[in-house]
């Protein structure tokens, strides 16, 4: 308040200057009034007050994304998240513009990244003796959680009919994004788990969308290893890329079946008739994991490993997280130069076209895989493919045959 009267005093003291003079100057050579002038001035500051309030709004909204941007859920957990929509559904339009938090943007709830309605949270009861739980680290990316997640956990109904197939997400952070913003609710691993017990499953089989025996692996095994003893039985099946190993050079089927697959399906939609023929024609791909300091991460070398025994002298291994150290972006960008490719095409090594596929990999900031490739200056072309492994069949297939395997040692 005090600010107003200060401003107001000020701008009649300017107002009375200006009239002393013999007029008050307006634009386009014409005159006003004092009455006039200070009517303006004082409707100026007011629009900087409403400046203001939209920030305090804004900044409101934010606070409460970033409430619900954590990976621990609370018993407030339903309540945080409906208070944060609330509060954006709210704002305006130019309030929502001006949101901005230690994780939240306009884009929390703003981005469009598909139709929710397609999805099924599988959340429901009945499950009855037989369960099939898919564990995921899950994706905000609605499209994507479809056509990645939806599909794996579809083939796997469509392989075992008489088992209930579940999902459950691992992060927290994600389940309570699409919450907020589409009303979808799914389950974390405790609740599917306490799910599971309350509906007195005897069998149940774990069958995670994990590339690999990574952190996220470790941590849904030790959470089912709580709950063993209210199952009869209970079996963990392989994540897609199989066993481990110790070094660069472990192999086997499964990393053979996957590293043909997603070659196979970026040929197909770069329009390429093969590898072979894109590697002729100066073209090369950039497969994208993630990345871990887990020491699961000799699982990328062995990828690469894999590429070069199958012939595939143009693909070439990365990861967001440049672990190992071989895969960073700079790294692969010079063994491409030095290969020899004028033209680039990326691709995820990720079970869901998620986040990293989006903004780490195909993004417009400086720093993502698209734009830092482009800004070697070393390439004719850099384009990307937005696309999880969880839609190619031959990697569903794959989630089927682990799943069958962890059936069979239950001798269901």
């Amino acid at each position: 308040m005090k600010n107003k009267v200060w401003k107001t005093l000020a701008l009649s003291l300017a107002v009375t200057a200006l009239m002393m003079a013999g007029t008050v100057p307006a634009f386009a050579g014409e005159e006003t009034t004092a009455e006039e002038a200070t009517g303006e001035a004082e409707t100026g500051a007011e629009a900087e007050e409403g400046t203001d309030a939209d920030r305090e709004a804004a900044d409101k909204a934010a606070a409460l994304i970033d409430a619900i941007y954590v990976q621990e859920r609370t018993e407030t957990t339903d309540e945080d998240i409906k208070a944060a929509k609330e509060a954006w559904d709210c704002l305006t339009d130019a309030q929502k513009a001006l949101v901005e938090g230690e994780e939240a943007s306009p884009d929390y709830f703003g981005l469009d990244t598909g139709d929710a309605s397609l999805d099924d949270a599988l959340n429901q009861d009945e499950i009855g003796e037989n369960e099939l739980l898919v564990v995921s680290f899950g994706t905000s990316y609605n499209d994507s959680r479809v056509e990645d997640i939806k599909a794996i956990e579809d083939a796997l109904k469509e392989a075992y009919p008489d088992w209930s197939v579940r999902r459950a997400f691992t992060a927290q952070i994600i389940i309570n994004h699409v919450q907020a913003r589409d009303g979808e609710a799914m389950d974390n691993m405790q609740q599917a788990l306490d799910r599971a017990v309350a509906n007195g499953v005897k069998n149940l089989v774990v069958q995670p969308t994990h590339l690999m025996y990574g952190a996220e692996y470790d941590e849904m095994s030790e959470a089912i290893e709580g709950y063993k003893d209210k199952f009869e039985s209970v079996s963990i099946a392989e994540p897609l890329l199989g066993e481990v190993g110790n070094d660069a050079g472990v192999i086997n089927a499964d990393k053979e079946a996957v590293a043909k697959a997603v070659t196979d399906a970026a040929v197909a939609e770069a329009g390429l008739e093969s590898m072979d023929k894109a590697a002729e024609e100066g073209t090369a791909f950039v497969f994208l994991g993630h990345g871990t300091s887990h020491t699961a991460k000799v699982s990328y070398s062995q990828m690469q490993t894999q590429m070069d025994q199958l012939g595939f002298v143009n693909a070439f291994i990365g990861t967001v997280e440049g672990e190992p150290e071989d895969t960073t972006c700079e790294a692969v960008i010079e063994k491409v130069k030095e290969a020899g490719y004028a033209k680039v095409i990326l691709r995820p090594l990720m079970v869901v076209a998620g986040d990293h596929a989006n903004n780490d990999m195909a993004g417009s900031a400086e720093d993502s895989w698209k734009s830092m490739f482009e800004a070697s200056g070393a390439f004719e072309s850099v384009d990307a493919q937005i696309a999880g492994l969880g839609r190619i069949d031959a990697v569903k297939q794959l989630y089927v045959d682990h799943t069958k395997a962890a059936m069979d040692s239950l001798g269901k």
